[in-house]
């Protein structure tokens, strides 16, 4: 399996931490060498290892603040 590059180009939060320290954060990220964008994952403390998420667009992050807005909560 190729290695997957990555640069953290900006770290936009933390969302919870997890007993062993693993982070949910939403980060903006170039994956690849690529244009980046917005991704919400597990991270482990170091960054050194990365669990399963979910990458948006810019579109698509607009997209799900206006669904997350409209919930009631």
């Amino acid at each position: 399996m190729a290695e997957i590059k990555y640069e953290i180009i900006k770290t936009i939060g933390v969302l919870s931490t997890s007993a062993k320290g693993w982070t949910k954060e939403l980060n903006l990220i170039s994956w690849n060498e690529r244009e980046p964008k917005y991704d919400l994952r597990d991270w482990a403390p170091e960054h050194e290892k990365m669990g399963k998420g979910v990458t948006l667009s810019i579109e698509e992050l607009r997209a799900l603040k206006e669904l997350l807005g409209s919930l009631e909560l």
